[in-house]
């Protein structure tokens, strides 16, 4: 028996030994960032300045009290986060799994059987069953030799923090989300305030084109123009009002609650940081939730490529069995009744109808594209950026050149009408006026909502709302 036990000690320091230079064969690979082209990612943006404003959190970033208590309400109740922080909980329970994988199973079956056995087979004469008692506990191990075990730990670890990405990429969509949603409801609210201070100056118009007419200083046809041209602003005043209260129910569900009436400040009152700090394109692969998303997916299908290879080596195995067998319950744990095995297993796959090949092949394709597609979300990130610099800036550009025909238009508006009431221009050139004024009033408020949602698409597309 122990010359047995010699042997076995003997032969399982050969495998240790074995297992401890296995590494040198270099079978696993380690991970390395695809190459991703970040320089000059930034159209007329190129700066060596690395302070950005995706480093700010979404409460420094905006300052209206109302829409940072609508984002916090967001952030608590809205379901697409709820729905992530659920993937984050699967994944942390797959990543304990694997983890699992590395330790030994093990099982006790406490049995009982009555049975006859053969005389043939060493049983006795009659019909006499035997009782059979028995506790018998089963072990096994998988010996990680080729990094399989490995591997596939560091791709579920992959996929835990892929989940992590992707909560912080909803969480920076959301914030973005309620921020453009609330700046469109401001601008609607400016928009039907300027078009219902606009009917009230045209029924005045009415009136006054009324009293000129019984002066014999216009005709029927102004009074019908005058009219008409009340009634064309007016008639908007219900699209405006629908568009209200389906961006409220819009805003709502990002809120997690039912639709209904959302509070809020003037346009007007809004502040706008005009040091848009954008950082260096490299920043995009630290900041960007999704860029994130896209390479830890990256690492995931990598780490499946040294799974895949390691199932062309053979696996090590060692099972034990062992336990107490007795014909009487009294006799069950005395020490003769003990009997036991270990038994080393050692597999190598030689045919299996091309299963390790094809598994291979689809893991480097699977690597493949998500190659491309973490390439392709940084070259959208950067082109993103981009866009919020130079819509930014258009708004700059023509800033003064709306505020200067916004006042040419009311001077215009003003003079035409002392003119009619003196008969030396008819109501046709008021209404021209009133019209382009009414027509510029209502794009300096969307001049104004390009640029606060310039700021937020920035801040966004930098990988700022998760912090």
């Amino acid at each position: 028996m122990f010359m047995n036990l010699k042997y076995f000690i003997r032969t399982a320091a050969v495998i240790a030994a074995a297992v401890l230079l296995m590494p040198a064969c270099k079978l696993r690979q380690p991970y390395t960032r695809p190459d991703a082209k970040t320089d000059s990612a930034y159209r007329g943006g190129t700066t060596n300045d690395t302070t950005t404003i995706a480093s700010l959190s979404w409460k420094k970033m905006f300052k209206d009290a109302k829409l940072q208590d609508l984002i916090q309400e967001g952030i608590t109740n809205n379901y697409d986060l709820k729905v992530a922080i659920a993937r984050i909980k699967q994944a942390d329970a797959n990543l304990r799994q694997a983890k699992a994988a590395f330790f030994p199973t093990l099982s006790v079956a406490p049995q009982y059987t009555k049975q006859k056995v053969a005389a043939t087979q060493g049983g006795n004469l009659g019909f006499m069953p035997q009782n059979v008692y028995a506790v018998t506990g089963d072990a096994s191990w998988e010996i990680d030799i080729w990094g399989k075990l490995s591997s596939a730990k560091k791709g579920s670890l992959a996929l835990l923090l892929q989940s992590y990405a992707y909560q912080r990429a909803v969480q920076t969509k959301l914030v973005a989300d309620i921020a453009t949603d609330y700046y469109n409801l401001l601008a609607y609210d400016k928009q039907l305030a300027i078009t219902q201070q606009t009917v009230a100056n045209r029924k005045e118009d009415v009136e006054t084109n009324k009293a000129l007419k019984i002066a014999n200083r216009v005709n029927e046809a102004s009074v019908a123009q005058s009219e008409a041209n009340r009634y064309a602003a007016e008639v908007t005043i219900p699209d405006l009002q629908n568009n209200i209260h389906q961006t409220e129910n819009a805003l709502c569900v990002l809120l997690g609650r039912h639709p209904g009436p959302v509070e809020r400040n003037a346009l007007d009152a809004q502040q706008t940081d005009t040091t848009l700090q954008t950082g260096v394109p490299a920043q995009l692969l630290s900041n960007r939730p999704d860029v994130q998303q896209a390479e830890y997916n990256v690492r995931y299908y990598f780490e499946q490529i040294n799974v895949a290879r390691a199932y062309f080596y053979p696996s090590l195995s060692i099972t034990a069995q062992g336990g107490w067998q007795s014909s009487t319950v009294g006799d069950l744990f005395k020490s003769a009744t003990i009997f036991g095995n270990v038994v080393g297993n050692l597999t190598q796959p030689i045919f299996n109808k091309g299963l390790n090949k094809q598994r291979l092949q689809l893991a480097k394709a699977q690597y493949e594209e998500n190659v491309a597609t973490f390439q392709q979300t940084v070259l959208d990130a950067g082109r993103e950026v981009s866009d919020a610099l130079y819509s930014y800036k258009t708004v700059e550009d023509k800033a003064l050149t709306r505020k200067l025909q916004l006042d040419a238009w009311l001077r215009s508006v003003n003079y035409n009408r002392d003119l009619l009431k003196h008969g030396y221009v008819t109501y046709t050139d008021v209404l021209t006026s009133e019209q382009n004024y009414l027509a510029a009033q209502l794009s300096s408020v969307n001049d104004r909502l390009q640029q606060l949602t310039a700021v937020v698409t920035l801040y966004k597309s930098l990988g700022g709302g998760w912090k």
